[in-house]
């Protein structure tokens, strides 16, 4: 299995960016996108299902959307209205167990290579 991630890139405080994570093989339940800054620990973004049941990190809400394509087997992320403190490396995870909430979403096995996003002036 391969998640191979992409988009990622320098974006300007208020800018938006659309990440993407190619899934082979296998169909997953449940997919997410996580992030890691300098210093922190890898942290969840965003989770979603086959049944589109989803969920956020508070403080990505109403700014990013998860989303996903059945047919291409592609999960994608849309960041709106970046901020400096969203600058991290994302990485795309498949696997895992959904949770009503950040805290009882749980990381599947597989992860994609990260890609670095930078939003700075």
């Amino acid at each position: 299995v391969q998640l191979q991630a992409s988009g990622g890139g320098l974006a300007q405080p208020g800018g938006s960016l659309r990440l993407s994570c190619a899934a082979s093989a296998i169909i997953f339940d449940t997919m997410a996108w996580y992030r890691q800054s300098p210093g922190k620990q890898r942290e969840l973004v965003a989770g979603i299902t086959t049944s589109r049941r989803t969920v956020y990190a508070d403080s990505v809400k109403g700014r990013f959307t998860i989303s996903r394509d059945g047919a291409k087997n592609t999960l994608y992320l849309e960041m709106n209205s970046l901020k400096p403190e969203d600058t991290a490396v994302y990485y795309c995870n498949a696997g895992g167990r959904p949770g009503r909430d950040t805290d009882s979403f749980r990381a599947g096995s597989y992860w994609g290579q990260g890609t670095l996003v930078t939003v700075s002036s």
